[in-house]
Protein backbone atom coordinates (compact mmCIF):
# COMPACT_ATOMS: atom_id res chain seq x y z
CA UNK A 1 0.00 0.00 0.00
CA UNK A 2 1.34 3.36 -1.14
CA UNK A 3 1.47 6.51 1.11
CA UNK A 4 -0.06 9.71 -0.34
CA UNK A 5 1.18 13.12 0.63
CA UNK A 6 -1.71 15.73 -0.13
CA UNK A 7 0.20 18.76 1.26
CA UNK A 8 3.51 17.95 2.09
CA UNK A 9 5.82 15.39 2.65
CA UNK A 10 7.76 14.53 6.10
CA UNK A 11 11.17 16.95 6.99
CA UNK A 12 13.15 14.12 7.72
CA UNK A 13 14.21 12.61 11.18
CA UNK A 14 15.81 14.37 13.37
CA UNK A 15 20.32 14.80 12.96
CA UNK A 16 19.83 13.52 9.40
CA UNK A 17 21.92 15.45 6.97
CA UNK A 18 19.77 16.35 4.30
CA UNK A 19 21.75 17.41 1.70
CA UNK A 20 24.89 15.30 1.67
CA UNK A 21 26.75 16.65 -0.90
CA UNK A 22 26.83 20.54 0.09
CA UNK A 23 27.56 19.48 3.73
CA UNK A 24 30.78 19.28 5.32
CA UNK A 25 30.96 16.26 8.51
CA UNK A 26 33.85 15.48 10.28
CA UNK A 27 34.43 13.04 13.21
CA UNK A 28 35.05 14.16 16.85
CA UNK A 29 35.59 11.80 20.03
CA UNK A 30 32.44 12.05 22.18
CA UNK A 31 32.65 12.50 26.12
CA UNK A 32 31.72 9.40 27.91
CA UNK A 33 30.74 11.71 30.98
CA UNK A 34 28.73 14.34 29.39
CA UNK A 35 26.42 12.35 26.61
CA UNK A 36 23.89 13.96 24.19
CA UNK A 37 20.37 13.25 24.65
CA UNK A 38 19.67 12.96 21.15
CA UNK A 39 20.77 13.63 17.76
CA UNK A 40 20.44 16.84 16.28
CA UNK A 41 21.76 18.89 18.84
CA UNK A 42 24.46 21.53 18.90
CA UNK A 43 27.47 20.45 20.49
CA UNK A 44 31.15 22.63 21.67
CA UNK A 45 34.47 21.29 21.72
CA UNK A 46 35.72 21.01 25.25
CA UNK A 47 38.84 19.30 26.42
CA UNK A 48 39.39 18.13 22.60
CA UNK A 49 35.98 16.15 22.94
CA UNK A 50 32.65 17.32 21.32
CA UNK A 51 29.87 17.61 24.31
CA UNK A 52 26.48 18.93 24.80
CA UNK A 53 25.49 22.08 25.59
CA UNK A 54 26.16 22.69 29.65
CA UNK A 55 24.38 26.02 29.79
CA UNK A 56 25.53 29.48 29.69
CA UNK A 57 27.16 29.29 26.20
CA UNK A 58 27.59 31.66 23.63
CA UNK A 59 26.61 31.67 20.06
CA UNK A 60 30.24 31.38 19.27
CA UNK A 61 30.04 28.46 21.18
CA UNK A 62 28.57 26.71 18.67
CA UNK A 63 31.11 23.93 16.99
CA UNK A 64 28.76 21.96 15.36
CA UNK A 65 25.57 19.78 15.28
CA UNK A 66 25.64 15.69 16.52
CA UNK A 67 24.66 13.82 12.87
CA UNK A 68 22.69 10.26 13.10
CA UNK A 69 25.01 7.82 11.82
CA UNK A 70 22.65 5.96 8.90
CA UNK A 71 22.21 4.54 6.58
CA UNK A 72 25.65 2.98 8.41
CA UNK A 73 25.12 2.08 11.89
CA UNK A 74 27.63 1.55 14.86
CA UNK A 75 28.59 -2.06 15.07
CA UNK A 76 29.02 -1.55 18.89
CA UNK A 77 24.94 -0.32 19.05
CA UNK A 78 22.03 -3.23 19.75
CA UNK A 79 19.96 -3.31 16.36
CA UNK A 80 18.02 -0.18 15.78
CA UNK A 81 19.20 2.07 18.36
CA UNK A 82 18.59 5.41 17.81
CA UNK A 83 20.88 6.87 20.98
CA UNK A 84 23.93 8.71 20.50
CA UNK A 85 26.54 6.89 21.30
CA UNK A 86 28.05 7.89 24.90
CA UNK A 87 31.91 7.52 23.92
CA UNK A 88 34.08 7.12 21.00
CA UNK A 89 33.64 9.01 17.78
CA UNK A 90 30.41 10.87 16.55
CA UNK A 91 29.74 12.41 13.02
CA UNK A 92 29.50 16.64 13.67
CA UNK A 93 27.87 18.74 11.16
CA UNK A 94 30.21 21.84 10.76
CA UNK A 95 28.75 23.33 7.68
CA UNK A 96 25.41 22.33 5.78
CA UNK A 97 22.00 21.06 5.57
CA UNK A 98 20.54 18.98 8.38
CA UNK A 99 16.76 18.47 9.57
CA UNK A 100 16.53 19.13 13.71
CA UNK A 101 13.25 19.30 15.88
CA UNK A 102 12.15 22.51 16.32
CA UNK A 103 11.25 22.71 19.80
CA UNK A 104 9.01 25.72 21.39
CA UNK A 105 6.24 25.90 19.37
CA UNK A 106 7.11 28.73 17.10
CA UNK A 107 6.29 29.11 13.49
CA UNK A 108 9.03 29.76 11.10
CA UNK A 109 9.72 30.23 7.36
CA UNK A 110 12.48 29.93 4.95
CA UNK A 111 15.02 32.37 5.80
CA UNK A 112 14.01 32.59 9.54
CA UNK A 113 16.88 33.03 12.16
CA UNK A 114 17.68 30.09 14.07
CA UNK A 115 17.85 30.17 17.96
CA UNK A 116 19.31 27.67 20.46
CA UNK A 117 18.46 26.58 24.04
CA UNK A 118 21.46 27.76 26.19
CA UNK A 119 19.40 27.82 29.10
CA UNK A 120 16.37 26.83 31.31
CA UNK A 121 15.79 23.41 29.86
CA UNK A 122 12.31 22.24 30.15
CA UNK A 123 10.21 19.41 29.05
CA UNK A 124 10.89 19.65 25.20
CA UNK A 125 13.47 22.47 25.72
CA UNK A 126 17.07 20.24 25.98
CA UNK A 127 20.14 22.82 25.86
CA UNK A 128 21.53 22.76 22.65
CA UNK A 129 17.76 22.31 20.97
CA UNK A 130 16.60 24.42 18.27
CA UNK A 131 14.10 27.22 18.81
CA UNK A 132 12.55 29.82 15.82
CA UNK A 133 11.86 32.26 18.40
CA UNK A 134 14.30 34.33 20.95
CA UNK A 135 13.73 33.38 24.68
CA UNK A 136 15.27 36.09 26.79
CA UNK A 137 18.42 34.90 27.52
CA UNK A 138 17.79 31.36 27.66
CA UNK A 139 18.57 31.00 23.58
CA UNK A 140 21.29 32.13 21.43
CA UNK A 141 21.17 33.38 17.70
CA UNK A 142 23.31 30.86 15.72
CA UNK A 143 24.73 31.14 12.41
CA UNK A 144 21.96 29.19 10.61
CA UNK A 145 19.02 29.88 8.87
CA UNK A 146 15.79 27.67 8.31
CA UNK A 147 14.84 26.34 4.83
CA UNK A 148 10.92 25.79 5.12
CA UNK A 149 8.27 25.76 7.92
CA UNK A 150 8.20 22.54 10.47
CA UNK A 151 6.26 19.70 9.32
CA UNK A 152 3.34 18.20 11.04
CA UNK A 153 6.04 16.20 13.82
CA UNK A 154 8.01 19.84 14.25
CA UNK A 155 10.72 18.40 11.82
CA UNK A 156 12.49 21.02 10.09
CA UNK A 157 15.73 21.74 7.51
CA UNK A 158 18.18 24.05 8.60
CA UNK A 159 21.55 25.56 7.02
CA UNK A 160 24.00 25.68 9.55
CA UNK A 161 26.79 27.92 8.68
CA UNK A 162 29.39 27.40 11.09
Amino acid sequence: MMVAYLYRMPSGIPGDVSRKENSVVEAQILNASLPFSAYGLVGKMAAGKFVPFAGGEAATDAYGVLVRPFPTNSGTDGLGTATPPTSGPGDVLRRGYITVKLNGGATVAAGGPVYVRVAAAASGKPLGGFEGAADSTNTVAINAIFLSAADADGNVEISFRN
